[in-house]
């Protein structure tokens, strides 16, 4: 039991010693751990510091960001209001220059409307100048007329008695005497009156007329030579000319029969002249003959049959042409007929002129003088491109062309208007309406433009001698010269018989006598020249 006892003692002082360690080692854990604690909390100051600085730096930061947004976006916002002020200030300044042009255009519309008023009063008082002159010019002449007649009445008396006293003339006689005399007189100053009234409207219309025409023959321009059907037809050796002709002539026989021409086969070498007063058979026959000969083969069938299919080719190139000349000179609802019946002046002529495209000239010219003149311009073309159709058939009717084609076309329903235009186009009948004269002026435009027409020398020289020969026949006539081609007539006139009115009337009589007794394309100018000439030997 007391061994044990240094154990007991042992163990208590271990105990001890363990106690005072443990709250030794109890203090030193606490110091560490408030030495621990204060670091901790100084770390964690210095943390919540350094957050704090980063929380403020980054505050700081959105702040700027902020900032820098709101100024972007207000910059943003002051250019958008700039650009909508900008475009607000465009559109006032572009309705400012509008209403600018509009008063500009409205200044002038009222400068050109004082203008015409302006033109328009002195119009009006050049109106009542010339009727006060017009009326005090009918009241002087109503005087002069007057005293001429107490004047005449004076002489006739005075004529009376004196013819009376003097002569062995009973009084019906010396009545006619002065009854001639009077004639005379008044036949003298009706020619004056005359001259002057011509004078005066030509002065007026001249310019008018030279005007339109021009302005015509300007605004249609078209070529003013034209093929015309050829009849000759080319062979290139005396052998084919043989199988033309045909053992016998039996070939020639059944072509002529076939197409219904002559053909000429006389000595001229390297020639077959096709003759016949039809065009459109000429035609055919022409290319009939032509195609057998690039053929070869020669013989009354197959003349036959080259024949007919020809005359189908034609046929078609006639409907063909009808067509394009409606559609080029713009003419509606034609009958089919007429059409066709247009188409086949294709194949026709007229001193070298293609008919076809005068009758398209013709409506074109006809068109611009009715415009120009205020009139129904479609109607003119119409009547200026059907004048001429009657020259489509006039081969197989008796009559001249203007009366064939009025009744042709009076058959298919055409306007009376254009019924006069085609029969009254060469005066064959009185015109009923304006369209008559415009066809005949267009006609003469198209047929004297320079190569638009050609003739033979013999008809040109018969022309001619005509033309002399009608003048030379008036009574008072000396000499007469045709100049220009057969434009013009130069007359001469005896000035011991004839005075210088007197030569109005003889121009006029030729002219009259031009126009009914010839045929010409344009017109003929008619000047009558009288001189008087005095000549003395001094010795």
């Amino acid at each position: 039991m007391f061994s044990s006892y240094p154990h007991i003692l042992a163990l208590s002082a271990l105990w001890s010693g363990l106690g005072l360690g443990i709250a030794a080692g109890a203090g030193a854990v606490l110091v560490i751990i408030k030495i621990l604690g204060f670091r901790a909390v100084n770390q964690a100051k210095a943390e919540a510091e350094i957050l704090l600085e980063k929380a403020q730096a980054e505050a700081e930061t959105t702040k700027k960001q902020i900032e820098l947004d709101f100024r972007e976006e207000l910059a943003k916002r002051r250019e958008q209001t700039e650009a909508k002020a900008n475009e607000v200030r465009h559109k006032l300044d572009q309705q400012e220059r509008d209403l600018n042009k509009r008063q500009l255009d409205v200044d002038r519309k009222l400068d050109t409307l004082a203008t015409k008023d302006k033109y328009l009063k002195e119009r009006e008082q050049s109106l009542h100048d010339r009727e006060h002159n017009v009326s005090a010019k009918e009241a002087e002449l109503d005087d002069m007329l007057a005293k001429h007649r107490t004047r005449i009445e004076a002489a006739e008396a005075e004529q009376k008695q004196t013819l009376l006293r003097i002569s062995s003339l009973n009084e019906e006689e010396a009545k006619k005497e002065a009854l001639k005399a009077l004639e005379r007189e008044c036949q003298h100053e009706a020619a004056q009156i005359i001259q002057r009234n011509l004078e005066k409207a030509e002065a007026e219309s001249k310019d008018n007329a030279l005007k339109i025409t021009l302005q015509a023959i300007q605004r249609y321009a078209s070529e003013h030579t034209q093929d015309t059907t050829v009849s000759a037809i080319a062979i290139p050796s005396d052998d084919m000319k043989g199988r033309v002709i045909g053992r016998e002539g039996r070939n020639i026989r059944a072509f002529e029969q076939a197409t219904g021409v002559d053909v000429i086969v006389d000595d001229t070498p390297g020639v077959v002249v096709v003759s016949c007063f039809d065009p459109v058979r000429r035609a055919i026959a022409a290319e009939t003959l032509q195609k057998l000969i690039d053929d070869g083969r020669i013989h009354p069938t197959r003349i036959e049959e080259v024949a007919e299919q020809m005359r189908k080719e034609i046929g078609d190139r006639i409907l063909k042409f009808g067509k394009d000349a409606c559609i080029e000179a713009d003419i509606q609802g034609l009958h089919p007929k007429i059409s066709e019946t247009m188409g086949r002046l294709y194949y026709r002529s007229s001193y070298g002129q293609n008919i076809l495209r005068h009758s398209v000239e013709t409506a074109f010219l006809c068109q611009v003088i009715a415009d120009e003149l205020g009139l129904d311009g479609e109607l003119a073309r119409r009547c200026g491109f059907l004048h001429d159709i009657g020259k489509a058939l006039d081969h197989e009717q008796e009559g001249g062309h203007p009366a064939i084609g009025m009744e042709f076309a009076r058959k298919y329903g055409e306007k009376e208007a254009v019924l006069n235009a085609i029969g009254g186009h060469h005066n064959d009948i009185p015109a009923t309406t304006p369209y008559t004269a415009i066809v005949m002026a267009a006609d003469a435009i198209s047929g004297a433009r320079p190569g638009a027409r050609r003739e033979t020398l013999e008809r040109y020289v018969k022309r001619l001698e005509q033309l002399e020969q009608i003048a030379t026949s008036i009574k008072g006539v000396k000499n007469a010269y045709a100049i220009q081609a057969g434009r013009e007539v130069r007359v001469i006139v005896d000035p011991d018989s004839v005075d210088d009115a007197n030569c109005t009337y003889i121009a006029r009589d030729i002219a009259k006598r031009v126009s009914e007794e010839m045929t010409f394309p344009g017109e003929i100018k008619i000047t009558v020249l009288r001189e008087m000439r005095t000549v003395e030997y001094a010795r």
